[in-house]
């Protein structure tokens, strides 16, 4: 996790993102990346999360997989309602939307694909990379 959050700070600071918005990127990856290991692999060790990141002219992409049994979006519940306000778990998805432009789930039997996207305002590059 410590790995992805970096990777995310390092090509978020290549791409032109302020510091505000650099902490913004990682953070959400953390978070994808927690709840691809706990909630998707379910702490399995021989299952894998990938990470992959991708620059358009437009948008940093970044994408996260795990190798669980798939999410069900509509199943998490609210952190704004009142029965959840109290509990120390159950944030991770309302951070990663209130953190990055667009936030795409999708689920399948074999795991989980979360899509982060951010609006780029600084230089294009056409760059593509990915780490495990």
């Amino acid at each position: 996790m410590d790995n992805a959050e970096q990777t995310a700070s390092r090509i978020a600071a290549e791409n032109g993102f302020d510091d505000d918005e650099i902490m913004r990127i990682s953070m959400a990856v953390r978070e994808a990346a927690v709840n691809a290991v706990l909630h998707g692999n379910a702490y399995d060790p021989s299952k894998k999360v990938k990470l992959d990141f991708a620059r358009t002219d437009q948008d940093l992409v970044i994408t996260i997989r795990d190798q669980g049994k798939g999410l069900d979006p509509a199943a998490i519940p609210d952190p704004l309602a009142p029965e959840n306000l109290m509990k120390t778990s159950g944030r991770g998805i309302f951070l990663i939307r209130s953190f990055m432009d667009e936030v795409d789930i999708q689920p399948s039997p074999t795991g989980t694909e979360i899509k982060l996207v951010k609006h780029v305002h600084g230089p294009t590059g056409g760059s593509k990379e990915a780490s495990q």
